[in-house]
């Protein structure tokens, strides 16, 4: 059986303390999360995420290096979010239709309106001893384990 995966992307870009965070107004996923998007067929996965960072908040960002995966089986289809994290970057923040977005002293995302299990992904991109976040469901309920 060939398995549908469909692959998204989201960044951590750094500036000592403070992290760039996007206000999604997505219905399906709304909150203060960090920017990025899908990736388009045939594009690559460095490619995919540079573009979603231009276009979600005016940063051209460099040397965007994998710090973990999110993913989850659902409707006969694997979803995957690779996470990436930079220090290298230049332009001015800019906010887009996908929100807006401003500079947040990484010690005070907990006490902001995150997006779904957002406070656990950061984990994630933050501790190098974690490398996934994998949604699975139990007794018809959704749970996940940081891997």
């Amino acid at each position: 059986m060939v398995e549908q995966v469909e692959f998204t992307n989201m960044c951590m870009i750094c500036d000592g303390s403070k992290v760039v965070v996007i206000d999604r107004k997505k219905k399906d996923w709304p909150g203060i999360t960090f920017p990025g998007g899908h990736v388009e067929s045939g594009e690559s996965f460095t490619d995919a995420v540079i573009r979603e960072i231009k276009e979600e908040t005016g940063l051209t960002i460099y040397s965007p290096q994998i710090c973990g995966i999110k993913d989850w089986y659902e409707n006969q289809k694997r979803y995957v979010v690779l996470f990436y994290k930079t220090r290298k970057f230049d332009g001015v923040l800019e906010s887009s239709e996908e929100g807006q977005v401003w500079w947040e002293d990484i010690e005070n995302l907990p006490n902001l309106n995150l997006s779904l299990d957002m406070n656990d992904m950061i984990k994630v991109f933050a501790n190098d001893d974690l490398s996934e976040f994998f949604y699975h469901q139990e007794g018809g309920k959704w749970k996940y384990d940081l891997k």
